[in-house]
Parts: C-alpha cells; sequence; structure tokens
C-alpha cells in the first residue's frame, strides 16, 4: 500500500542530492573554463602553450562526465565530439594551436562558462526550497521564543506559537515543493545543456553517413547469408523429400499392378514423406516472417513466443497500432533470441516482456532474473540481433552485471502503419 509513496520519496530525494552534484559539478566546470581562458591570455608570453593542453583535457573529462550523468539520470544520450588532438609527439605550441582549431575545444569552453548561470542556478532551485524548508520545519519551532520581534519566515512573521506553526506547515511545504521540482529540474537542466554538450552538428552528420554505410554493408552481408540459408534448407530439406516422394511414386506405380500391397506401402511412405516436406516448408517459412506475426501483430507473436517457453514470461505491450511488416519481423526475430538466450544461458526462472512504441520510436525490453554477466563479444546471438537493428538504424543496449538482472533493451526508430488499437 505504501511502496508507490515511499519509492516516489526516495527519486525526489535521490533527485535532490543529484541537484547538489551537479552544482558542485558547475562551479567545477567554471573553475577549468576561467583556468583555459587564462592559457589563452597567457598564450602571447609563451606560457599558455604549456598551460592550454592539460586544461582542454581536465575540461573534456568535465563535459564527459556531464554527458554520462545525463545518460544516467534522465535517459538522455548525448553524443561527444571528436577526441581532442593528442599527439605528444608535437610541441606544446602546435598541440595548442590544434586545440584552437578544434571546434569541440570551444564548445566545451563555452559551455564551462554558461553551465554556471543556466544550469547551476537552474539546479539551485530546488536545493534552496528544500533548504529553506527544513530552516522553517525544523529550525523554526526551537528558535523563535529566542529571537526577537524581527523574525520572519518567508511572509509569516514569527512571533508567537500560531505563526511559528504556520512557519512549519510552510517550511514542509517549501521542503516537498523542492523534493517534487527536484526531477524536473534534472531533466530542464540536461535540456539546456545539451546544445553545447553534443557533438557539433557536421560531426553528426558524418557519423551517421558513417553508420549508414557500415550498417548498408552488414545489411547486404546479411541478406546474401540469409538468401544461402533458405537455399540450403530447401536443398537439404523440402527439396530432398520431393526428390525421394517422385521416386516412391515411380516404384509404386510400376508395382500397382503386380504387387498392391507393396505399392500400398509406397503410398503410405509417400504421403508420410510429404507431410514432411509440408513441414519443412512451414518451418522455413516460419523462420523468414511467422504467419502469427503477419496475421495478429508483433503483441500477439511475442505471447505465442512466451507461451512456447518453458520459463515464467509475462508480456506487456502498448503499441497504439501495427508497425511496418520489417520492423514487427526484425522486433520479433530479437525478443525472439533475448528470450532463447535467457532460457540457455541465464539460469533465470521468469522474463518479462515489455512493447512501447512512443515518439516514433519502438521499444523492446527483455528482463530476466538470472544470474547476469551477459557479454555481447561472446557468442554470436546478441551481436546477430544488434546487426539485425543497425538495418533499420536501431540499437541494443544491454546491461547485466554479476548476480543480475539482465536488461536487453532494443530501439528501433520507426512510424505506426495503421492506427488500430492493439495495446494490453
Amino acid at each position: 500500500m505504501f511502496d508507490k509513496p515511499r519509492a516516489v520519496a526516495s527519486h525526489a530525494c535521490v533527485a535532490v542530492g543529484r541537484c547538489q552534484l551537479a552544482s558542485l559539478h558547475a562551479l567545477a566546470a567554471s573553475a577549468v573554463g576561467s583556468l583555459a581562458v587564462l592559457a589563452l591570455l597567457l598564450m602571447p608570453v609563451g606560457v599558455g602553450f604549456r598551460l592550454l593542453p592539460p586544461a582542454a583535457r581536465a575540461l573534456r573529462v568535465l563535459s564527459d562526465r556531464a554527458r554520462s550523468r545525463a545518460d544516467r539520470w534522465t535517459g538522455v544520450r548525448i553524443g561527444p565530439p571528436e577526441p581532442l588532438p593528442a599527439d605528444h609527439a608535437l610541441t606544446a605550441r602546435k598541440r595548442s594551436g590544434a586545440l584552437i582549431a578544434d571546434e569541440g575545444f570551444w564548445r566545451d569552453l563555452a559551455w564551462a562558462w554558461l553551465e554556471p548561470v543556466t544550469g547551476g542556478l537552474l539546479v539551485a532551485v530546488p536545493l534552496a526550497l528544500v533548504e529553506y524548508g527544513v530552516f522553517g520545519a525544523l529550525v523554526q519551532p526551537f528558535i523563535w521564543r529566542l529571537i526577537d520581534d524581527g523574525n520572519w519566515y518567508a511572509f509569516v512573521p514569527v512571533h508567537s506559537t500560531t505563526t511559528m506553526c504556520a512557519a512549519l506547515l510552510l517550511g514542509l511545504a517549501f521542503t516537498a515543493a523542492g523534493l517534487l521540482a527536484a526531477p524536473a529540474t534534472l531533466r530542464l537542466h540536461t535540456r539546456v545543456s545539451r546544445p553545447l554538450l553534443a557533438a557539433p552538428r557536421s560531426v553528426q552528420l558524418a557519423r551517421r553517413v558513417e553508420r549508414l554505410a557500415d550498417t548498408r554493408a552488414r545489411a547486404l552481408d546479411t541478406q546474401a547469408a540469409e538468401l544461402r540459408r533458405i537455399e540450403r534448407n530447401l536443398h537439404d530439406g523440402a527439396q530432398a523429400r520431393l526428390v525421394a516422394l517422385g521416386m516412391t511414386l515411380d516404384r509404386a506405380t510400376r508395382l500397382l499392378e503386380t504387387d498392391p500391397a507393396a505399392a500400398r506401402q509406397l503410398l503410405l511412405d509417400v504421403r508420410r514423406t510429404s507431410e514432411g516436406a509440408l513441414q519443412d516448408l512451414r518451418n522455413l517459412v516460419h523462420g523468414i516472417h511467422p504467419p502469427v506475426l503477419a496475421d495478429r501483430g508483433l503483441g500477439d507473436a511475442v505471447r505465442s513466443l512466451a507461451l512456447d517457453s518453458f520459463l515464467d514470461v509475462h508480456v506487456e505491450t502498448r503499441l497504439p497500432g501495427r508497425l511496418p511488416a520489417p520492423v514487427e519481423s526484425a522486433a520479433y526475430f530479437a525478443v525472439s533470441e533475448a528470450l532463447t538466450n535467457a532460457a540457455k544461458h541465464s539460469g533465470a526462472r521468469e522474463v518479462g516482456i515489455a512493447l512501447t512504441h512512443e515518439n516514433g520510436l519502438l521499444r523492446a525490453t527483455v528482463t530476466d532474473d538470472g544470474h547476469g554477466g551477459a557479454d555481447p563479444s561472446r557468442g554470436t546471438g546478441l551481436a546477430g540481433v544488434r546487426q539485425r537493428l543497425d538495418t533499420f538504424d536501431g540499437t541494443l543496449d544491454l546491461h547485466s552485471p554479476q548476480g543480475g538482472p539482465t536488461t536487453v533493451t532494443m530501439e528501433i526508430p520507426c512510424a505506426l502503419s495503421s492506427p488500430k488499437t492493439c495495446s494490453s
């Protein structure tokens, strides 16, 4: 009954602590930024050439930490700029010249100077509310008798028991407002800082072109491998059975008049062979695009995977409509591979699968209660899933500490292809 309010209060307290860390980080960024500016000013006398490279590196460390905290605290991924020029074979003068020509250094410097004014003041708001509220709720009740009539708390003159109680209630309100505002303030702080922390647009476009070229090459390789797999399965499965079926029919035809009993037995073999060939074709089609996926959509297809698994699988879907068929297929096989890995390697008993679509992004999350320690570099399962998602400019994120749990988060940018509601 009290779990949810307790969780909200705990989350708010953590957010206040993070606001305190962000304010201290803003002061550190200001100090290092001032050092970088001092190095630039001292260049005419030569000292700045030796001072600028370490100042720029320290500034990059702080901006990298800010990007990392934005990801951990608010879930916003900010792409870093290109690494700073760090050719130690060059002289200090040439390294400083390379830094001055680097756009990322200037963006770090601008962020360091603006962070105390924008981000620092922003995160100070919930801190001030909490601290002032704690003063009113925990200090005023004990000191108001010791202070003369000039004792005010906010707009309340504290000179009696009644006004002291009013100050206490006002302090509690300030504290609650600060706690509730802290999470939203952190998100707003990330939004304000992101333009300068993110890589320049030219770098982002270059990275995107490089990524698209890489994923296109991998997609062509995957397509060729898939065609070879289909051809091999047809040759070794259904085709072989159909050839055997034709040969058995030929023998049955020759024995039909001379030995009807043997012909009958051969025809029964033909029936079994045809059933086997049909099953091979069904398995092949299921491996290309499962019929349940085409008929019922991604949500019901994943539920069918859950029913087939020997694990206790809970599926939650919030998909407001049908997705493009290629996206549904990629997400289905990615979830299938993650579920297979959980069954084979994690030692899990329960698995939770969540499918959501928000802001043009399909997100599939698979969480198991296994022993953790999954490594995508070992084996080809997760690597294959990542390659499948790369075709759609999707991402795969694995969080699997030793002892568990393991969480696989897969995201694919896509739009709905049908407004039909399929949430549950």
